[in-house]
């Protein structure tokens, strides 16, 4: 068992460690969205499987959201253990996470992704920084900055959502069912 668990630990430090690598040339500037609860304009509950891809690796996790007009709440689970934990009220980030995890899994990044799948397209819009824009149907998301593709937001039927992050390079494949809260 204590094999497998360090087998696991390096798999997921080395796919995640891939989410650092930059693709493209010239510095990157990194957005992140600090939407306060309240905007998303309704309380929900999600448990959601989570698949990472990474520089050819894939790793399966399962999160529980919760959000109402106060905050936001998640939990990620692997391996039968919470490997990281958030709170976020608006203004302050709360963060735990497994010890083994590197530090470029950042509670920032979880967040930002996180409203950017799943609060409205027009206050997204409204938070962006200058030179970033946001191109969004029901079924696509798309963020730029000064005009290249940063991210790209895909619906489906259902509650199934791809994000693909072009300058990070990773990929998300989350399927969600919405609870009753």
């Amino acid at each position: 068992m204590k094999r497998f668990l360090l087998a696991f630990c390096v798999l997921v430090s080395l796919l995640l460690s891939a989410c650092a690598t930059r693709i493209g040339t010239g510095p990157v500037n990194d957005m992140l969205l600090r939407l306060s609860p309240a905007s998303l304009g309704r309380s929900m509950l999600l448990q959601q499987h989570l698949e990472v891809s990474a520089a050819g690796r894939s790793q399966a996790l399962d999160v529980a959201l919760e959000v109402d007009s106060q905050e936001l709440r998640l939990a990620v689970l692997g391996l039968n253990q919470t490997v990281v934990r958030m709170r976020w009220d608006g203004v302050t980030l709360e963060q735990t996470r497994a010890s083994w995890l590197p530090d470029v899994v950042r509670g920032e990044r979880i967040l930002s992704d996180l409203q950017l799948v799943w609060w409205p397209a027009d206050v997204v819009r409204a938070a962006l920084p200058e030179g970033w824009t946001l191109d969004s149907t029901d079924s696509l998301r798309r963020l730029f900055f000064h005009g290249g593709e940063v991210t790209q937001v895909r619906y489906s039927a259902g509650q199934h959502v791809d994000l693909l992050n072009l300058r990070m390079g990773y990929q998300l494949h989350i399927d969600s069912v919405e609870l009753a809260p």
